[in-house]
């Protein structure tokens, strides 16, 4: 959320103040959008773009349903998120499914944006909704993009389709397409060449590419980091090739977020992707509606139970809760809860998507120290299976060679053992609880008593 931590911060300050009036007049309104128009133009967004966006805001604002209503600031931050989810799209864009398989994905856009390894990561993606992507190396240009590519496959596992660099790009499509055919993979997409400004050459290629393979989707790939140039490249790329949409990459990066903001409201073109980190697994759907509410701290909490479905096993977690109403919680749980939660990605991303904590001020109070969570990893890692399900028995000497073995001292060791027993503690309070509850829905299946908030 780093793209947006700057402009998440001054809206919120913003809409502080007005919270903190009880009824509103037309002039907190205006004094309002006044700095909401700055916060937007600091963060790179459009100029035409933010005039819009408020004159559409102020407009609901000043309404009688809102001035006179009893919670007068929530509906004025309920327009602002209404109309910030309506700038970068309204609802989730997704990919067109061919009728008749495979389904053709071009990727195109300048030298630098991140096209071959957004490649990568979006046959990922597909792969695990189910699909079989082929990737196909068409940039014959760039030196080892090629290489690059069939690395990226090697990785992942994910096949990937090459002529070389002595074949012509439309070649390499056609003949890709047809290989898909062959071999069952539901999905083509190409890797193209970009240069490092727009150019005849380079439009008159990718149509050509176009005309051949018919692409079910033309995907754009930009660097957020660009901020405006971003959508300036959007815009010419959509007039001479026509965009089915956008994948923004570098969305985690120290940018100020005005691409995202208004690359849909000049192009037209719908941003479907975000690149959120360097990690094959970094890139999301976007959905406008969520990125809103961060951006208003009002957290993200759909993206983070998705993140957490993805990264937990299912089987795991039954193991797990049957481990609690035993009341058997060890180390070795805990080790296992601590990496899948490092699967889910960096903390402080996790944490910005908890309402109320959108803000860089908010994360900073919490102190967020992921080397911590590596140092208590160390610590489990350096005992033997017995010391992980007997902490007891954890004496001096114990304590010692576990502080050498992970490159740590005595006093973390012991902070981790008095940490785990203050969590074993409570676990064995939850343990009960949920035991208590299940005992309590049998019950109440008899005609005895229910608790009134467990279904």
């Amino acid at each position: 959320m780093s793209a947006f931590s700057s402009l998440a911060e001054k809206l919120q300050d913003t809409f502080k103040k007005l919270k903190g009036k009880g009824k509103l007049s037309e002039n907190d309104v205006n004094e309002a959008m006044r700095e909401v128009r700055l916060a937007l133009l600091e963060a790179d967004v459009n100029f035409k773009v933010v005039k819009d966006f408020i004159a559409r805001v102020k407009e609901r604002a000043v309404g009688q349903e809102v001035l006179q209503s009893l919670t007068p600031a929530q509906q004025v931050i309920k327009i602002v998120n209404d109309e910030l989810t309506q700038l970068m799209g309204g609802t989730q864009s997704r990919l067109t499914v061919a009728g008749r398989p495979p389904t053709v994905i071009m990727l195109v856009g300048l030298q630098g944006a991140g096209k071959t390894t957004t490649c990568g990561k979006l046959a990922n993606l597909l792969r695990k909704q189910g699909k079989r992507p082929l990737l196909v190396a068409g940039d014959i240009y760039r030196p080892a993009a090629i290489k690059q590519l069939q690395v990226l496959g090697q990785q992942l596992n994910i096949p990937v389709f090459t002529m070389g660099d002595k074949q012509s790009p439309v070649d390499i499509a056609k003949a890709a397409v047809e290989h898909a055919k062959s071999y069952g993979n539901d999905t083509v997409i190409i890797d193209t060449a970009g240069r490092l400004h727009i150019n005849e050459e380079l439009m008159a290629e990718l149509q050509a590419i176009k005309s051949e393979v018919h692409p079910h989707e033309i995907l754009l790939v930009v660097d957020a980091m660009t901020g405006q140039d971003a959508v300036n490249v959007a815009e010419t790329f959509n007039v001479q090739l026509g965009l089915d949409g956008v994948i923004l990459t570098k969305l985690d990066g120290d940018t100020r977020g005005g691409a995202a903001l208004s690359v849909k409201a000049v192009t037209g073109c719908p941003i479907k992707f975000a690149g959120m980190g360097e990690k094959m697994d970094a890139l999301e759907p976007f959905h406008p509606e969520r990125m809103a509410s961060r951006i208003l701290g009002m957290g993200d909490v759909l993206t983070l139970i998705e993140k957490a479905q993805a990264s937990f096993d299912a089987e795991k977690a039954r193991e797990m809760e049957k481990k609690l109403l035993q009341q058997q919680f060890t180390l070795e749980d805990f080790l296992e809860q601590l990496q899948q939660m490092k699967s889910m990605g960096p903390l402080e991303d996790l944490l910005s998507m908890l309402p109320g904590l959108g803000s860089a001020k908010q994360l900073k109070n919490l102190q967020v120290d992921e080397k911590e969570l590596v140092h208590t990893e160390a610590i489990i890692k350096s005992m033997t299976p017995e010391e992980r399900r007997k902490p007891d028995i954890i004496n001096g000497s114990r304590k010692r060679r576990i502080a050498a073995g992970s490159g740590t001292s005595v006093q973390s060791v012991n902070r981790l053992l008095k940490q785990f027993s203050e969590a074993q503690k409570l676990m064995r309070q939850f343990g009960g609880m949920a035991s208590q509850v299940k005992k309590q829905k049998k019950k109440s299946k008899k005609g005895g008593f229910n608790f009134p908030f467990f279904k």
